[in-house]
């Protein structure tokens, strides 16, 4: 952007701000060099006027009023030359300038206009350019948001670029994705599109609060919904290009047939069993195709006790896509989730959402970070921290203390070795685990573990007379309760692992 003091700074050209220094920082967007006495017919505003001064008029009154016109009809700056008919700029003009906030370069006589428009055009220019750039580089996030989640994606990553407000409807009056707060007019603009159907008008409504632009979402001939955008001032042509490009790409994505989108989740599913299972078989450019590289650094989260499970992994991937790429897959009644690293806080959020607006019940554990080739890794850490999870919420694993540090990448066996206290306890089926379970979480007391089971007190002391005998210990020392504490957790890890995967 090249302004009035911008100008004074390309020592080349000599030119000196001699009035209306308030206004100097005005972007000028183009030189205009002019001796009519009154040149605003030809002036769109934004303008440097250029003149010798030979029409500005002879007096003060005359010389004011040609600065005033000049004004009022929005130049930048006004530039005189001070080497053909004036040897100065004349005092009426610069008071003028002053008073009305309108820059008055004066132009020494060595200087010719057109080397000053030649520093204007170049500047426009440059600038024209940038703008360009600015754009594809924008489309191109708009590009990688839509492959790596979708419509709500694309609609996150447009209210970036834009500072507005966007939301995005489909032709049933569903909304799909909106970012920017919570904006019921803009909902209300949808739904009269809608209720509207071909006869729908898209363009551009003002009101009190901004400017609101609705379009139509088609890739064929059926309108498949509508996106409106709230902006604080109107949009400029670049900012409609990258509307124009976001109504594309989510029209496309409300083009795709149900079979596409389904072959999209098996295949994700299908990489995050690979990478859980260690296998590493997933192919580069698939991973690149859902967001990954094989040394991204990523966190594994396990999420538990989801039923339905399918309707839960559904719901959940259409919170996840705005937050980025995710890899995802059931095993038994656990989600196994991937995300980057550095996005795992937004992943929190978006799973702390979700049981919030379902009323599910949302425990689990997550990951260190560590590399996608290690996932298989962190799918422990994260199953050692989610066991460990004894309230509602995520639990990391570096929260876990020192039985995440004792059990961690602990193998099957280690694992059988570790639970082996508990086998006499087995054949008398869940229950006597569960009671141990609770009776070790609450410190041994009876009480309150009975009520954390919901079972009558009697019962817990009949249950915990029998382990007792069962195991021929004392529950009493500290070492036998940490014992089996360790085993416990060591128990739960086998369990998880030896659970069958559900597709």
């Amino acid at each position: 952007m090249i302004t009035a003091h911008g100008l004074t700074q390309v020592e080349s050209l000599g030119l000196i701000l001699v009035a209306g220094a308030q206004g100097a920082n005005r972007e000028i967007t183009w030189a205009h060099a002019n001796e009519l006495p009154d040149p605003t017919p030809y002036l769109e505003g934004g303008e440097l006027v250029m003149t010798t001064g030979i029409n500005i008029g002879a007096g003060a009154a005359e010389q004011r009023d040609y600065v005033a016109r000049l004004s009022a009809a929005g130049i930048a700056a006004l530039a005189v030359d001070t080497g053909t008919t004036l040897r100065e700029v004349p005092a009426a003009v610069l008071a003028a300038g002053d008073e009305l906030g309108l820059p008055v370069l004066e132009v020494p006589a060595s200087t010719p206009f057109i080397a000053i428009a030649r520093v204007v055009i170049d500047a426009v220019k440059a600038d024209e350019l940038r703008t360009v750039q600015r754009v594809v580089d924008q489309q191109q996030v708009l590009v990688r948001a839509t492959l790596r989640g979708g419509i709500p994606a694309v609609v996150n990553a447009l209210a970036e670029c834009l500072s507005a407000t966007v939301v995005v409807a489909d032709i049933e009056g569903r909304i799909l994705a909106t970012r920017g707060g919570a904006d019921q007019q803009l909902i209300e603009v949808l739904e009269s599109a809608r209720s509207a159907g071909a006869r729908a008008q898209v363009g551009v409504i003002a009101d009190e609060e901004g400017f609101v632009t609705v379009q139509s979402l088609r890739a064929a001939q059926p309108v498949r919904g509508h996106l409106a955008v709230r902006t604080e001032q109107p949009m400029s042509n670049s900012q409609r290009l990258l509307v124009a490009h976001a109504v594309s790409l989510i029209s496309i994505e409300l083009e795709k047939p149900a079979r596409v989108v389904d072959a999209e989740e098996r295949l994700r599913s299908a990489v995050t069993r690979d990478m859980l299972g260690g296998t590493g078989i997933t192919d580069s450019a698939v991973l690149r195709y859902l967001g990954f590289q094989p040394d991204d650094e990523v966190v594994v989260l396990l999420l538990t006790g989801f039923a339905p499970l399918l309707t839960a992994q559904d719901d959940l991937g259409q919170r996840l896509s705005p937050a980025g790429s995710y890899l995802m897959a059931s095993t038994g009644d656990e989600l196994a989730i991937i995300v980057h690293a550095a996005r795992r806080r937004r992943v929190y959020a978006a799973v702390e959402e979700f049981g919030r607006v379902t009323g599910r019940t949302v425990n689990g554990g997550s990951s260190r970070p560590v590399r996608l080739a290690d996932a298989v890794i962190g799918a422990e850490q994260a199953r050692i921290a989610a066991h460990s999870n004894s309230r509602r919420g995520i639990t990391e694993f570096t929260d876990v203390t020192v039985f995440g540090t004792l059990l961690g990448g602990r193998n099957t066996a280690e694992l059988r070795v570790l639970a082996q206290p508990l086998e006499p306890l087995l054949t008398g089926g869940d229950e006597l685990i569960d009671a141990l379970t609770a009776f070790l979480r609450n410190n041994g007391q009876l009480e309150a573990a009975a009520s954390e089971l919901r079972i009558h007190r009697h019962t817990m002391r009949n249950r915990m007379r029998r382990i007792g005998e069962l195991l021929s210990d004392d529950l009493g020392t500290a070492d036998t309760r940490a014992q089996l504490w360790l085993a416990i957790r060591a128990w739960q890890l086998l369990v998880s692992r030896e659970r069958p995967d559900v597709n």
